[in-house]
């Protein structure tokens, strides 16, 4: 497993948010689409049968699978970077770190400015924990 160091993982911040932000753009689509695929199937359902647009049906279906699989690849591109992503809605993104003789993570939520919080990979991610001096003193390899 790869860790980074603290300035390492901030200076991937740019470009992962643009990564984040393409993986969730593509899931909000995938997800509008699957709605509209939802609601036609319900009003099908209710109404017992009706007339279907099949071409508009089998747009609806191409482009939901093509925003599954957008978001899909985007995240596994993340991830290939050494990152994992946490949480895709909130934006949170955890980057290993050798902490003396442990692996923790480093946490970065969508609109922060700089990593601030870590955690332990057994604690949840509503426990992170602030910085401290362990990871920004200065005899800590950069």
């Amino acid at each position: 497993m790869r860790t980074f160091t603290l300035p390492e993982a901030q200076t991937l911040l740019p470009v992962l948010t643009s990564l984040l932000e393409r993986a969730q753009a593509a899931a909000g689509q995938a997800t509008a689409r699957e709605h509209a695929l939802q609601s036609l199937h319900q009003a099908i359902f209710v109404n017992g049968g009706m007339h279907v647009d099949l071409l508009h049906v089998a747009r609806l279906k191409s482009e939901q699978e093509k925003a599954v699989a957008e978001a899909r690849d985007t995240l596994q591109e993340i991830e290939e970077i050494g990152v994992s992503v946490n949480d895709l809605q909130r934006g949170l993104l955890e980057f290993p770190f050798q902490l003396d003789d442990e692996v923790v993570l480093l946490c970065w939520e969508q609109g922060q400015s700089a990593i601030t919080s870590w955690r332990t990979p057994e604690q949840d991610a509503s426990e992170r924990q602030p910085l401290d001096e362990r990871f920004t003193r200065p005899d800590r390899p950069h």
